[in-house]
């Protein structure tokens, strides 16, 4: 995932980048009020991941123990940024970022979705700490196999490559789990003076902001967790399963759309026969290039068809496009289907860090999988299989397992007001590990979005009822009556875009 990797093929939580946003380029004065704190900030400029926007910002490193049980040991840089609150008179908490993957860094995804904090930065401060071993915080970068291209030899080339990782940086990768982490952000919220924060967590994000809602629940003013794990979750057996909920969720859409239905009446017949028929059989085709416009050769396979189902289920604008990318592969064009795979891949895992990913999963997940828990029978029914699990095991045979807090997986107890975000048809964190969440926080309210994918930041009415349930802390008086209003992206009937 310098483009999409294997070893992340169980990229559960990273792909809340999925779906192009109009991102704001914000300008702030350069000598912007810094928090009263021991750390120093200078002007900075975030730039847009794909170079089409910088915002403005205060800028500073932290150094922190890499391994925290030996304080006066080896250091690692924490890279930190601060949006300042366009109200210089605000006193409203900041707001910390808490980025998806595990593996993606904070700056990169806010700059992303800058646009949908706009109403949030009015009055708060946005906080950006690169998580350890992401963004400009020490990244641990492997280089794995597009998963896209797995052929049936792919474990020895897996291992190969995580070894290879490994002897780039060694044992020392066993250091940068969420426990580690979170003491991080503890330091940081000290280093910059403030007393009280929000916190926004996406995705994996989620699991950091509740293992902080346990360990510094009086810094706490608010938080708000989107696209929800749960405590007791060990990533990794469910992700098939619910990707193929998700799946069916989407086609059941499409069928229950009259524009979508007329134009694709067979569409669940021609999925079913894509499946059957890149069961065994594998393609060779060209494509242009989607970067770089040359031609490409490639292998469309059944690695090929489950990455593309895969993301582009993973926000309902993707989603749109699925029943024509299907129904037009089924006719012998593969390469749209192909391209837009290719291109989607690229633009999630050029933010992720595989090495941290395999650090956090294999220390916090991977050990608490039970065998007799796994349905290996119910897994082999979905569109991705067990290939993802296996290639998640044999990587964490390799992989050197770090610290983790006894009770990370213990149900969290929470009077902190939280706010819940979910879409119906999330393929990786659907809205039942919310609920499963939401069971041990006293003041909290779950928003479910109708026909949405994973990751609600930038959706609808949803960045005004952020801002609105940042500023108020109540999240049973939040009116979320704009949602009613809500429909998700309409599907392309052709190439050419949906109905009129």
């Amino acid at each position: 995932m310098r483009r999409v990797r294997r070893a992340m093929a169980l990229n559960t939580l990273g792909s809340t980048l999925c779906g192009a946003l109009a991102v704001s380029c914000l300008w702030l004065p350069p000598a912007a009020a810094a928090p009263a704190g021991r750390l120093p900030l200078h002007a900075c400029r975030l730039e847009h991941p794909l170079q089409l926007a910088s915002i403005t910002a205060r800028c500073g490193v932290l150094k922190v123990p890499e391994d925290r049980t030996q304080p006066g040991g080896a250091t690692i840089d924490l890279s930190i940024a601060v949006v300042p609150a366009l109200n210089r008179r605000a006193a409203a908490a900041p707001l910390f970022l808490l980025a998806g993957g595990p593996g993606q860094g904070a700056a990169a995804m806010y700059v992303s979705y800058a646009a949908a904090f706009a109403r949030v930065n009015r009055n708060h401060d946005i906080v950006l700490v690169d998580q350890r071993g992401t963004g400009k915080s020490a990244p641990l970068s492997c280089d794995y196999p597009d998963d896209w291209q797995a052929q049936s030899d792919a474990m020895p080339a897996l291992r190969q490559a995580t070894l290879a990782c490994l002897s780039k940086y060694g044992d020392r990768v066993r250091f940068y789990t969420s426990s580690a982490a979170v003491a991080d952000l503890a330091a940081v919220r000290e280093a910059l003076g403030f007393p009280t924060i929000d916190l926004y967590g996406a995705s994996y994000g989620t699991r950091v902001a509740q293992l902080y809602m346990r360990r510094y629940p009086a810094s706490i003013h608010a938080v708000i967790l989107d696209g929800v794990t749960f405590p007791e979750q060990a990533i990794g057996p469910e992700t098939p399963l619910d990707g193929q909920r998700a799946l069916d969720l989407i086609v059941s859409r499409c069928e229950h759309s009259q524009d979508c239905a007329t134009a694709y009446p067979e569409l669940q017949q021609d999925l079913d026969g894509l499946r059957r028929q890149f069961g065994a059989q594998k393609s060779m085709i060209t494509i242009d290039d989607p970067n770089s416009g040359l031609p490409l050769k490639i292998e469309f396979n059944r690695s090929m068809l489950n990455a593309a189902l895969r993301f582009l289920s993973y926000s309902a604008t993707q989603a749109s496009l699925l029943p024509t990318l299907i129904h037009r592969a089924t006719q012998g064009a593969l390469a749209p289907l192909a391209a837009q795979t290719i291109m989607t891949a690229r633009q999630v895992g050029d933010q992720l860090a595989s090495g941290m990913q395999n650090s956090v999963i294999c220390s916090e997940d991977a050990p608490f999988f039970a065998a007799a828990d796994i349905d290996r029978a119910a897994i082999a029914r979905t569109y991705q299989g067990a290939d993802q699990l296996d290639a998640l095991l044999a990587i964490c045979k390799l992989w050197p397992h770090g610290p983790v807090d006894a009770d990370l997986h213990s149900p969290l107890r929470s009077d902190i007001p939280t706010l819940l975000l979910s879409g119906e048809a999330d393929p990786v964190t659907p809205p039942a590990d919310a609920e499963r969440a939401a069971r041990g926080l006293a003041r909290h309210r779950h928003l479910i979005l109708s026909g949405e994918g994973h990751g609600q930041v930038a959706t609808g009415c949803v960045p005004k009822l952020m801002a609105e349930f940042l500023d108020a802390a109540a999240p049973t008086m939040l009116d979320a009556t704009c949602l009613e209003r809500h429909s998700p992206a309409p599907f392309f009937v052709s190439m050419t875009g949906p109905a009129p």
